[in-house]
């Protein structure tokens, strides 16, 4: 017997409880008809004249929601996009910056033993070690370059090649010896130590910082003039890695110069030549910083130079002594005085300072 829901015929064959039974899993609450997009209109609705039936509802409950998505992604991207800029402008950045350490310099005149010779013509070497050596740019070759500790072949190469521009723009370039512009030089110059490199060039002082020749050979064009342009060079290039992080070039050369004295230093343009020799030892280093920007770091200069005189500053320019002149007595020292720097070695000694006994006064003298 069918019951009052039913249908008079009864359930359905094999469907227990009706079409009731069929859909009563199905529960339709409340989140899910606000979650669906098709939406019945309401019968006011509908008496207001809509010609649908249903509407289609928006994914989003506002405007809100979208907006905060969209600046979400804009900050991921830009943060994204940072990080690579980043990571391509800065490749060997590291979490501290490292020391920059100063110049040291040495200088040491070289005094001859008397007048100092001539040389002539073709044979202006001929009687000097000079002979053998190559001249110009082509006498600083470099050495092989090969993987040293942490840094890569190339890295090697660049240490060694701006060792070598640094050099040829420092003891070859003409205008730079003859006290023209420098810019070559200070361009490789690590930042750190460019404070120092200028004031050595605007107040130079033999103070073992401060020496303008220290930085480059610079020959007095007060004095002396360029013969030769090829200036004779030989020496060595080595390469090494110290500490942890940096790189570092020495570079040891002997260089020789043909000069003649300039107009209105006492000699006539054209007369005798005579021959200035420095020997100059270079410490270079390199960070990782360096290597990218094309910069060097001179953490030492030993300089010996000569014919030159002990009384004539060698600080700011090399004043070589020319063909026939002597040099002059050297002036005497106090060891007593520690003002003095002790590593200005070209110099006399003074009498009184050896601890001699002073002589007998005359009072004493006389006394029975």
């Amino acid at each position: 017997m069918a019951g009052p829901g039913d249908p008079p015929e009864g359930a359905p064959e094999g469907v227990p409880g009706g079409g009731e039974d069929e859909y009563r899993s199905v529960v339709f609450d409340e989140s899910f008809v606000r979650a669906a997009r098709i939406q019945e209109y309401s019968a006011r609705e509908r008496l207001d004249g809509t010609s649908r039936a249903v509407r289609v509802r928006r994914m989003w409950p506002g405007t809100g929601a979208p907006r905060q998505v969209l600046v979400l992604v804009v900050l991921i991207a830009v943060a994204f996009g940072t990080a690579i800029y980043l990571g391509i402008r800065h490749p060997y950045s590291s979490s501290t910056p490292s020391a920059v350490e100063p110049l040291r310099i040495t200088l040491i005149p070289l005094v001859p033993p008397g007048p100092v010779p001539a040389v002539t013509g073709a044979a202006l070497y001929a009687n000097d070690p000079a002979a053998h050596y190559r001249a110009g740019v082509e006498a600083i070759p470099l050495p092989t370059a090969r993987r040293v500790g942490d840094f890569t072949e190339g890295q090697v190469m660049q240490a060694l090649g701006t060792a070598r521009e640094y050099l040829i723009a420092s003891a070859l370039d003409p205008e730079a010896l003859t006290g023209g512009g420098v810019r070559a030089v200070r361009d490789l110059i690590d930042p750190g130590q460019i404070d120092q490199f200028d004031r050595s060039l605007s107040a130079p002082a033999d103070d073992g910082l401060h020496a303008a020749t220290g930085w480059l050979v610079r020959l007095d064009p007060a004095v002396v003039r360029l013969v030769d342009q090829k200036v004779r060079v030989n020496g060595t290039i080595t390469v090494a890695q110290v500490g942890d992080d940096r790189l570092e070039v020495v570079t040891d050369h002997t260089l020789v110069y043909a000069v003649q004295g300039a107009t209105g230093a006492g000699t006539a343009p054209g007369g005798p030549t005579s021959l200035f020799t420095v020997r100059r030892e270079m410490r270079f280093r390199f960070d990782r910083e360096d290597l990218r920007d094309h910069h060097t770091e001179v953490v030492q200069a030993d300089v010996a130079a000569g014919p030159l005189s002990c009384t004539a500053g060698a600080a700011d320019y090399f004043r070589p002594l020319l063909a026939g002149q002597s040099p002059q007595v050297p002036a005497a020292v106090d060891p007593h005085d520690r003002h003095r720097r002790a590593a200005s070695v070209c110099a006399g000694l003074r009498e009184d300072a050896t601890g001699s006994p002073a002589p007998p006064s005359a009072t004493s003298s006389a006394a029975p």
